[in-house]
């Protein structure tokens, strides 16, 4: 049987997302928080209000090692200021989709920091703890971050059941169709937070076909790799409670797929198929989605699927495309979308949050998958 086109299944996805009530289903995600400065490093200043800004990573690199043995300066143009963390992003679109929304993270404490407070009308925000901070160097081939993350050593469990409390932290398992537990790497002590979550919350509840616990790990090079590996092993013990969904992006499936053991892949970015479902196998998870700028491709216990997305070379912002991602694809499982689908949806939703800095509506995630603009370059 021949597999849809990718126009078929843009088409799919628009009439399925056009008929469904996003309200109804409930996402609980957590746990970061930081300030994100979006920012352009200039090549050169032209005049007080102008100025050629760096184009490429690259570009900058060449700059950098250049000044080995001597000093140099760097300008940095600050052109957005706006809720940064892969939690918070990933959040505000899910509610910007129209999912009923919980956050919980750091975002300012015992005061909710300002970027924060417009999420407050499309979700419930619950904070622990003050907000960390990022400069998001931006360049046209990607981006620096530079995070400054010492509060989120007071993102842990024992905060958590202080400033949420126990009770309401059960009951939001209990109801929500989703648990989003991201930033691995930015959280010291997720690990310890998943175990008890495990053992203190989800062991007791129901056994749920549906409810999904998606993680994204962040980039973990900085960690160690015992602990990522310590924190795989819990995933797989949440696994026989709940149906975890790990996304990640290419440098952390490379970096995943080597400290699993797996053999490498001599080009990573054309084998995204085969290496998510090798993931996949070596962990036993529900699901594994590895997603480049350009691609995305999906693995579970049913088979695979790849999608080629709307990739636009010069973005409006890059900061936050992976969340938008991760947002768009869970919603396309959680209302039931094939593998292929969901990778249409999630594409979709960072493609045009890349292309306006915003993240989309329900209804304007239609229009645009209805005629999803073809990859560039």
């Amino acid at each position: 049987m021949a597999q849809p086109s990718r126009s078929e299944i843009c088409t799919q996805v628009s009439m399925k997302l056009a008929r469904q009530d996003m309200s109804r289903i409930r996402a609980l995600v957590g746990l970061d928080g930081f300030v994100d400065e979006i920012i352009e490093v200039v090549d050169k200043r032209r005049n007080a209000v102008s100025y050629d800004r760096l184009k490429t990573i690259e570009e900058f690199g060449k700059k950098i090692l250049s000044a080995a043995g001597q000093s140099s300066n760097y300008e940095l143009v600050v052109t957005q200021q706006k809720l940064g963390g892969n939690g918070p992003i990933m959040a505000n679109a899910l509610a910007s989709i129209g999912l009923t929304t919980t956050y919980i993270g750091n975002l300012g404490y015992p005061d909710l920091h300002p970027v924060f407070r417009e999420m407050t009308s499309r979700a419930t925000v619950i904070s622990i703890a003050e907000a960390g901070h990022t400069d998001a160097l931006e360049f046209f081939d990607g981006k620096l971050m530079l995070g400054k993350i010492t509060p989120t050593a007071d993102v842990n469990w024992n905060n958590i059941i202080q400033r949420v409390g126990r009770q309401r932290l059960t009951n939001l398992v209990e109801e929500c169709d989703l648990i989003g537990m991201v930033s691995w790497t930015h959280l010291p002590y997720m690990n310890d937070i998943w175990e008890r979550l495990l053992n203190e919350v989800i062991v007791m509840l129901p056994h749920s076909e549906r409810k999904i616990f998606f993680v994204d790990l962040a980039d973990p090079e900085k960690r160690a790799v015992q602990d990522l590996l310590a924190g795989l092993r819990i995933l797989q013990r949440i696994q026989e409670h709940i149906h975890v969904m790990l996304g990640l992006n290419l440098k952390e499936a490379v970096q995943v797929a080597a400290a699993l053991g797996l053999p490498p892949y001599k080009n990573p970015e054309k084998e995204i198929e085969p290496m998510a479902a090798a993931i996949r196998n070596k962990l036993g998870l529900g699901t594994v989605v590895v997603h480049p700028r350009a691609t995305a491709a999906a693995a579970n216990a049913e088979g695979t699927a790849w999608f080629a997305g709307p990739f636009v070379a010069q973005p409006k912002i890059s900061t936050g495309a992976g969340d938008h991602f991760n947002a768009g694809f869970v919603s396309g499982q959680l209302l039931g979308l094939s593998l292929a689908e969901s990778l249409c949806m999630g594409t979709a939703t960072s493609g045009f949050y890349v292309r306006s800095a915003i993240s989309p509506s329900s209804a304007q995630l239609v229009e645009f998958i209805r005629d999803l603009p073809q990859p560039q370059g």
